[in-house]
């Protein structure tokens, strides 16, 4: 929290501080560098992958977006298709991260291979939808419908990219009952399970560690998205 009043009645002031005392809560074999994202992009999309139950034998889950938040969907997911309009990550998805599936969606074949046909915007056609759930983690704008037409009857999308805004077509939502919704960051007894889940399964972010003095240039590369996946700043070594 960036401004609040603590127990004492002295005012918080977050990453503004210029110290803070927490009782650390990382297992003694988890190492603090990999500990950082999951306080962040790794709650994100576990904490809905929880709520909603997307682990469950036998369920497929979609992702969109393949960032920092995605990466750790795939690391959390059983069944994983990644959903991409561009092939530059596909090895990345399934050689690296161990997604189940790359789909490029603007190839004919490989959205028949999911079971929907292309004509199911003109509603011609009947269409077998594929995927339980779908995690958004794009952060630009983008439509919606050539992601809702991928769930199955009663499929939910969770929303946790937070773009300005997004676009789609009601019908595709009244014809699959589907459900659109959001997620944020949990509380401590979640990030407690999210840290010791990780610890117990060995499920580590792709991170690098940088100095204060590379922010800039670390925030550059963020907009070019040249960033795998996530940079965590190393503080103490910093201001040596």
């Amino acid at each position: 929290r960036l401004a609040s009043v603590d127990v004492d009645g002295t005012v918080t002031k977050g990453g503004f501080s210029n110290f803070i005392v927490v009782h650390q809560g990382i297992p003694d074999n988890y190492p603090l560098e990999l500990a950082a994202p999951l306080l962040c992009a790794g709650l994100t999309v576990y904490e809905p992958m929880i709520r909603h139950k997307m682990n469950q034998p036998g369920k497929k889950l979609g992702l969109i977006g393949l960032g920092g938040l995605g990466h750790m969907t795939v690391k959390f997911g059983m069944n994983v298709t990644v959903l991409s309009t561009s092939t530059s990550k596909k090895d990345e998805a399934l050689s690296l991260l161990g997604a189940d599936r790359f789909v490029l969606l603007s190839d004919e074949q490989q959205m028949k291979d999911i079971d929907i046909s292309l004509l199911c915007f003109e509603y011609l056609q009947d269409i077998t939808r594929s995927l339980d759930f779908i995690v958004d983690t794009a952060s630009q704008d983008h439509p919606l419908d050539p992601y809702l037409v991928l769930l199955k009857p009663t499929g939910i999308i969770v929303i946790v990219g937070a773009p300005r805004s997004m676009q789609f077509s009601p019908i595709n939502i009244i014809l699959g009952l589907n459900t659109i919704t959001g997620s944020r960051v949990a509380g401590r007894r979640m990030t407690e399970e999210e840290i010791d889940y990780c610890a117990e399964n060995g499920i580590y972010p792709i991170v690098e560690v940088i100095t204060m003095q590379y922010v800039n240039e670390a925030c550059e590369r963020m907009i070019n998205k040249d960033v795998r996946y996530r940079f965590v700043t190393d503080v103490e070594n910093s201001l040596k």
